[in-house]
């Protein structure tokens, strides 16, 4: 499968960007939307989806990955802040045979602590009470320019 391809605006992300579904929102401006995952991989997964409709970062303009990259540092070091972590991992996975299950560019991150493993990408399903508490004392430490 090849890396480029047609972006399709009914994906997931396409749908809660357009407001049809809903997402538990961290932080949103006119580059990206920013919400919990609802499947984490440790309490606290944070996804950045820029609004562009792009598959993958290969496909991205300059400008919006920029303006995008900036917001995922800015959200990273509100969910270090917030939720005090150990080390804090940011991945964005481009293509299939890269881990990518949805096909719209997104952003990671995830908290990660000392001795206790990463869940499955993917797994269980959240706490939707645990998911608004956790994305509210995120919000509250988002800096942005």
């Amino acid at each position: 499968m090849s890396l480029i391809g047609e972006y399709d605006s009914e994906n997931v992300f396409a749908k809660i960007l357009r407001g049809d579904l809903p997402c538990v929102k961290v932080y949103e401006d006119e580059h990206v939307l920013s919400f919990m995952d609802l499947f984490p991989q440790a309490p606290g997964h944070v996804l950045v989806v820029p609004r562009e409709p792009a598959r993958n970062l290969l496909e991205m303009t300059d400008g919006a990955l920029q303006a995008t990259i900036v917001r995922v540092k800015r959200i990273a070091l509100a969910v270090r802040d917030a939720l005090d972590p150990d080390g804090v991992v940011m991945t964005q996975f481009s293509g299939a045979p890269a881990g990518q299950t949805v096909f719209h560019v997104h952003f990671h991150i995830i908290p990660r602590r000392e001795g206790e493993a990463l869940g499955a990408h993917g797994g269980g399903q959240a706490d939707p009470d645990e998911l608004q508490a956790l994305a509210q004392r995120i919000a509250a430490r988002i800096e942005m320019p």
